[in-house]
């Protein structure tokens, strides 16, 4: 039993109160159902849509440890299937999100209103158990929370590890941490850059040849072209249903890391690709109401003599930082293989 006073156990259909009902399906063929499986509440992981809530469920271990459940789809509107049948690993970005969330709210007793910051986020995939199946992916994730900081009796931050089992099977592993604000230090913290704060959105900028950043529509191109090569200006389209999935005032981790993904398709010249790691750094707010230049270099590659797995298996990683009024606002490094050639 999940220990959260969020939680409000379902009632077993044998446990119904006695009513009087008329003869039904129900009663002639003594169907019951032990378990139902729902989304967390949307409210728990800061997401307006229930379509886009990845977990389902989840329980206490002991006081930093936690077994989360969740569930990839098959397709997704924007986290759709890479390199040829993978999973995204986008998504277990996104599922991580969502599990520092939920527990800093259902376990840490972070009331709902307030802010979290995210300062870092990776995740590192095994290929082998990736693939897009028959049904969605049913994960179970070994969470493990270090680093807590209380501040005043309530929760000022955390750092997350994680363990993603599939069928048994270690898919990913990864983490992140994280920091929580009251409303009031938030707005403090933000000054006009709120909501209903006095500034102008960027005009939206073109975006760049969906092909050469490894995506099909390009709404969902994050970069738009300058005259330099790998450098482009990120495009925050708030239409977007996913990247902009409910109102902001702050450019999303996830769109970030999604800009990560696509200069990286550019510099490696690879329209499909499977990344096998994404090391990700938030460094400050990055703003919508200035521009902000998204830069790549491709790094060395590993070499036999120094990382001879690595030189096997083809690896290639690339630096790709974020820069707003001339200050780094973020920086990742993604690596790919050989899947998708």
């Amino acid at each position: 039993m999940t220990a959260s006073t969020f939680r409000m156990e379902p009632i077993a259909m044998d446990d119904r109160p006695e009513v009087d009902e008329t003869p039904s399906a129900y009663k002639a063929n003594g169907f019951r159902f032990p378990s139902l499986t729902a989304t967390v509440p949307r409210e728990l992981v800061h997401r307006a849509s229930v379509a886009e809530v990845v977990l389902t469920d989840w329980r206490r271990v002991d006081d930093t440890r936690f077994v989360v459940t969740s569930q990839w789809p098959r397709c997704h509107t924007f986290f759709s299937p890479v390199a040829g049948g993978y999973h995204d690993p986008l998504i277990g970005c996104e599922t991580i999100r969502q599990i520092g969330i939920l527990l800093g709210h259902a376990e840490f007793g972070v009331p709902l209103g307030h802010q979290f910051i995210v300062w870092d986020l990776d995740i590192t995939v095994r290929p082998e158990h990736m693939a897009v199946g028959d049904t969605p992916a049913a994960l179970e994730i070994d969470v493990t929370c270090s680093e807590i900081r209380w501040r005043g009796g309530s929760l000022a931050g955390l750092r997350l590890h994680t363990v993603f089992r599939r069928d048994g099977e270690v898919v990913a592993t990864g983490g992140g941490s994280l920091s929580c604000l009251a409303p009031e230090v938030y707005r403090r913290i933000r000054g006009e850059h709120t909501l209903d704060g006095d500034w102008q959105h960027l005009p939206l900028t073109s975006p760049e040849a969906p092909q050469l950043v490894g995506r099909m529509s390009p709404m969902d191109v994050v970069l738009s072209p300058t005259p330099e090569p790998h450098r482009w200006q990120l495009r925050a389209d708030r239409r977007h249903p996913v990247l902009f999935e409910h109102a902001v005032d702050h450019v999303p981790g996830m769109v970030l890391i999604e800009a990560a993904r696509q200069a990286t398709a550019a510099v490696l010249k690879r329209s499909s690709y499977l990344p096998l790691s994404i090391a990700n750094e938030f460094k400050r707010y990055v703003e919508l109401d200035a521009p902000c230049l998204v830069e790549a270099r491709l790094l060395p590659a590993p070499q036999a003599g120094t990382d001879p797995a690595a030189a096997a298996a083809g690896l290639r990683s690339v630096l790709v930082t974020a820069v707003q009024d001339g200050v780094t606002v973020f920086s990742a490094v993604v690596t790919a293989g050989t899947h998708g050639l």
